[in-house]
């Protein structure tokens, strides 16, 4: 199958008529929903881990971040490599590789080997978001349907990050920390065997060669951003982070320029003229920003303020992923019937306000009100980032697909870096400075200033009335850290609403010149 063909009798567009798409969508969405679990189940796991492994300090946060990382660096390769190998052939391997590297994972013997593990599992990964996306867009040619699908696309990865928690605390509660990898196997099985007979297959049908040296610049360029952002953020500026900083954005320049000099770039820069692409891209970036610190800090303020348990911590964060899903499926029609720009603009506008009603949060939050706030944010997610993945697709030739979806992915990795960043270094600034109560010092008081969790590590050590002093100021120190940070993250979301409205002006879904071209030929005239 290739994309070149012409509509008509026996085309492509038959092709997409045929029920077994909606099978392949299925095996399809299998890989993101469980993508989605594995970006945030092994932050449950972490301790369990970390007594059984005993990693260094160091050694963790790089168990952490990896994954990541690697994902970062490799996101646009990767969507480049499926446009000229075949997008079906880089998910299939991409998912034996996902389910190798997570048994590999689950029986680590030390740091370094779960180190090393962790980064394969996020060159596996990369293969796999950018890979899934852009075979929807071959998959389903009709604009309307295609919505349909990438809406049940962004909704499973919603709803795996949203069952992460939730499933995190029941394995770990049953089972040894390994088994939040092993999870991954049988869904890869599934996938593997199901998508390799009703997955059809797409590339582009004249690639060009893959460039090798923009394959390590892209690399060297985002991993070395994202890392100097997050150390920045962990350790404040040193020379070390500085400098990777510089060779990070050097590696960056670099990279553009020599993608307008090549005959076949690894990613079509001229992608980034189209407003709609542009503004698609950029509005998820800075939506990303703003809910990213937000989501990291809040797995902290349920478990280690309110002092929930682990799957009751999952579970309360559960309406996000309702309210993603529901607003995921009818996102397209909505954006049909309205605008993409109302929709869009206004998702973010619902989610800004949203995160504006956190500047309130404290220990005695109810039940009631944090799901309701979440159940607001995940709706105009929802909404905003099912209709931008739609935009990105439809603005873009089916041949290129895959690295305009790597786009899409990479935003939300730097968005999740800067947003962690930005966001986080509120949080630590203003917890770093709570007082002391009396009594205090010494290597409880610098292990509490380090991080919540080290309050809480640092009040087991310490007599009964100390110790419930020192909770307590770290408590609210945090709480008054994130109460801001939210204020910062509403004040993002509602920047990114406004660049959206203008930004996405006139533009619609399923309004490529290749579809309208499409239409006219099969006389149907129902170009959106």
């Amino acid at each position: 199958m290739t994309e070149s063909a012409p509509a008509g009798p026996g085309s492509a567009h038959e092709d997409h008529l045929r029920p077994e798409r909606w099978l392949a969508l299925a095996v399809l969405v299998l890989a993101v929903l469980l993508v989605g679990v594995d970006a945030t189940v092994l932050g449950l796991a972490t301790p369990y881990l970390s007594e059984d492994l005993q990693p260094s300090g160091t050694q963790l946060l790089w168990i952490g971040d990896i994954y990541s990382f690697v994902i970062a660096g490799l996101l646009v390769s990767m969507g480049s490599l499926g446009d000229r190998i075949g997008r079906k052939r880089l998910l299939l391997l991409g998912s034996v590789a996902f389910g190798a590297m997570s048994a590999l994972c689950a029986y680590a013997t030390s740091p370094e080997m779960m180190i090393a593990a962790r980064a394969l599992l996020g060159v596996a990964g990369a293969t796999l978001m950018p890979a899934t996306l852009a075979l929807i867009r071959n998959l389903f040619h009709d604009p309307r349907e295609r919505s349909l699908a990438v809406g049940i696309w962004g909704a499973m990865a919603s709803a795996g990050t949203a069952v992460g928690p939730v499933l995190g605390g029941f394995l770990l509660g049953h089972f040894w920390w390994g088994s939040v990898f092993l999870i991954n196997l049988p869904v890869m099985a599934l996938l593997v065997v199901v998508g390799a007979r009703v997955i059809p297959e797409s590339r582009n049908p004249e690639p060009g060669p893959w460039d090798l040296p923009s394959v390590a610049l892209s690399l060297v360029g985002i991993v070395a951003v994202v890392y100097a952002i997050k150390e920045a953020a962990a350790h404040g500026f040193r020379w070390d982070i500085a400098v990777a900083a510089v060779v990070g954005v050097a590696a960056l320049v670099v990279f553009v320029r020599r993608q307008y000099a090549l005959d076949s770039p690894l990613l079509n820069m001229k992608l980034f003229h189209h407003r709609g692409f542009s503004g698609a891209v950029l509005a998820d970036l800075l939506t990303i920003l703003g809910l990213s610190g937000l989501v990291f800090f809040l797995s902290q303020f349920l478990q280690m303020v309110q002092l929930r348990p682990p799957l009751n911590a999952g579970l309360v964060e559960l309406p996000a992923a309702v309210g993603a899903v529901g607003a995921g499926l009818a996102a397209g029609y909505v954006a049909r019937r309205l605008s993409v720009r109302f929709v869009v603009a206004g998702g973010l506008a619902v989610v800004g306000l949203a995160l504006a009603g956190c500047v309130t949060l404290h220990a005695d939050t109810s039940t009631l009100a944090l799901t309701t706030i979440l159940f607001v944010v995940g709706v105009g997610a929802g909404f905003a980032f099912t209709v931008t993945a739609d935009v990105i697709l439809s603005s873009v030739p089916k041949e290129e697909a895959g690295a305009a979806s790597a786009v899409s992915e990479t935003a939300y990795e730097l968005g999740a870096a800067l947003g962690i960043a930005l966001l986080g270094s509120i949080v630590t600034g203003i917890y770093r400075g709570f007082p002391d109560p009396a009594g205090v010092a010494g290597a409880a008081s610098a292990g509490a200033h380090e991080s919540l969790g080290g309050a809480v590590e640092a009040a087991r050590m310490l007599p009964p009335e100390q110790s419930a002093a020192l909770l307590h100021s770290a408590q609210d120190a945090f709480v008054d850290g994130l109460d801001i940070a939210a204020g910062v993250g509403a004040g993002v979301l509602l920047t990114a609403s406004v660049v959206a409205w203008f930004l996405l002006r006139g533009q619609k879904l399923g309004d490529s010149r290749e579809e309208r071209s499409a239409d006219e030929q099969r006389g149907t005239g129902t170009a959106a």
